[in-house]
């Protein structure tokens, strides 16, 4: 059992006929991250609501650990996430969860529409929500504040801007190479291939033994992505800068702008 436990919690991604199985088996708990009237004209079977904007309205852990229990999910609870934006609102979610204690969680591998176009099962049904407990075991190690940023990098982090290009071109965290969001995923899942994504990150000399932060333009969705895209070819060490690039000028941190910024060639990518 303990084996098995592990294998679960290394899950990253969830496939579509994985989650099917485990929906009738009522393994799991399905958390669609989809706007309300967007949940209600169909979701997939048992998933319940869970609006990316309840969770910012106070991402506070207190109040996260509230929305879980609400949601009947205990500790071991196996949880899968998604929604109809290439991943990003789901992995911002998915990381919550980790970063109050929840272990099993994942993003599914595909999004909603992928899901309707593949003719799978959907339902316009709400789940009956029971009540769970569940404890709180902040993850702090995959966190990052705006003031451990530059001492960090001084120590050798990577930070990573996974916003567009042209964004990270006129002014980004200094020392951030970009990876932009739209490079994670393929046509058809959220994320590329493994070997593909390796390959991007050698591209950017990053080691699978760096320490990597990741950051976006202000709640942290695209950079979840970014965070999930690392740890799913075996990145250990991967942190979130969830307030992200909105903070940090909020701050008046420094800043890099166009003229200081490293081109690349994207042919070979």
């Amino acid at each position: 059992m303990c084996c098995l436990s592990k294998e679960k919690t290394a899950r990253i991604t969830t496939d579509a006929d994985t989650l099917r199985s485990e929906i009738r088996d009522k393994s799991i708990k399905v958390l669609d991250i989809r706007k309300e009237e967007d949940y209600k004209q169909g979701h997939i079977p048992e998933a319940i609501n869970f609006p990316l904007s309840n969770l910012l309205a106070d991402d506070s852990p207190d109040k996260v650990l509230q929305y879980t229990q609400s949601f009947g999910i205990e500790d071991e609870t196996s949880v899968v996430v998604y929604d109809d934006t290439f991943g990003a609102l789901a992995s911002r979610v998915a990381w919550t969860l980790q970063y109050i204690g929840h272990e099993d969680v994942s993003l599914l591998d595909i999004t909603y529409g992928a899901w309707r176009r593949l003719g799978l099962e959907t339902s316009i049904e709400m789940p009956s929500l029971n009540k769970k407990t569940h404890s709180l075991k902040l993850q702090p190690q995959i966190l990052a504040a705006a003031d451990y940023l530059m001492p960090a990098k001084e120590k050798g982090a990577v930070l990573v801007d996974n916003r567009e290009r042209l964004n990270f071109l006129e002014h980004h965290i200094p020392g951030a190479i970009n990876i932009p969001y739209r490079m994670l995923g393929s046509h058809q899942n959220i994320l590329r291939p493994k070997e593909e994504l390796k390959r991007l990150i050698q591209n950017r000399n990053i080691s699978t033994g760096s320490e990597v932060i990741t950051y976006c333009g202000s709640v942290g969705t695209l950079s979840g992505l970014g965070y999930y895209a690392l740890k799913s070819i075996g990145l250990d060490n991967v942190k979130l800068y969830v307030r992200s690039f909105k903070e940090w000028k909020s701050l008046d941190k420094p800043i890099e702008k166009q003229s200081d910024a490293n081109y690349w060639d994207l042919s070979a990518e």
